[in-house]
């Protein structure tokens, strides 16, 4: 069982200044979950080498058992700062691919023509596509084999109106992920803001936020058996 993994390269957060990037939960809990089953993982990001990681998912209050575990395993850490160039990429010899969130994703992957052809690939040939929290911008621009949106549809999930309204940045992302996929003419689904909610339609496995990574993997391993 081999998993491709996309991060992000993008690394602010619009015109505030301020860093962004992937969230610490939504790579570690994945990687865990996906590792423990007996996956082989490959990273990859839009510029290769080290994501830039969102500071604020390093902060105390959003550590959990996984990210500890990140952080004493030196293997994964080398792994994470050797991400292989998303161009380089082709979907063969792939079984799945997950996507963790994060701001940053916003800014690259959803406009990123290799996330595209790579999402589109797994998509044509009936292997599972996850994405988390803000992971699911990566809808943007999929589309189906009959040139209808990849959601259209589809029930997903994504990041919450009220949860970017939380967070204080409604005003400063490029676009809302619920919203997006709305317009994409998904069926959309939401949980509880901060509760872990995933949806499976399919081989399409979407997760709401940060709560949801380790259930967006486990849904990932069950469509991959």
């Amino acid at each position: 069982m081999k998993i491709l993994m996309v991060l992000t390269s993008h690394d602010q957060l619009g015109d505030t200044g301020e860093k962004t990037g992937f969230w610490l939960e939504e790579f570690a809990a994945p990687y865990y979950t996906l590792k423990d089953a007996g996956a082989e993982i490959v990273l990859a990001s839009p510029k290769g080498g080290q994501p830039p990681l969102d500071p604020k998912s390093d902060e105390a209050d959003a550590q959990t058992d996984a990210t500890k575990r990140f952080k004493s395993d030196d293997d994964a850490q080398a792994a994470l700062a050797n991400t292989k160039k998303l161009a380089e990429v082709s979907a063969d010899g792939f079984d799945a691919v997950f996507y963790p969130g994060g701001h940053g994703p916003l800014w690259d992957l959803a406009d990123d023509k290799d996330s595209v052809r790579l999402i589109e690939a797994f998509a044509q040939s009936g292997q599972p596509i996850g994405a988390v929290c803000h992971a699911p911008a990566i809808f943007k621009n999929t589309k189906s084999v009959d040139g209808a949106p990849l959601v259209a549809g589809r029930k997903v999930t994504g990041f919450t109106n009220t949860e970017e309204k939380a967070v204080g940045l409604t005003d400063v992302v490029p676009f809302l992920v619920e919203d997006m996929l709305k317009e994409k003419n998904g069926t959309y689904q939401r949980g509880e803001d901060w509760a872990s909610f995933v949806v499976t339609d399919g081989k399409l496995i979407t997760g709401q936020n940060p709560a949801s990574s380790e259930a967006a993997a486990e849904a990932l391993l069950k469509a991959l058996s």
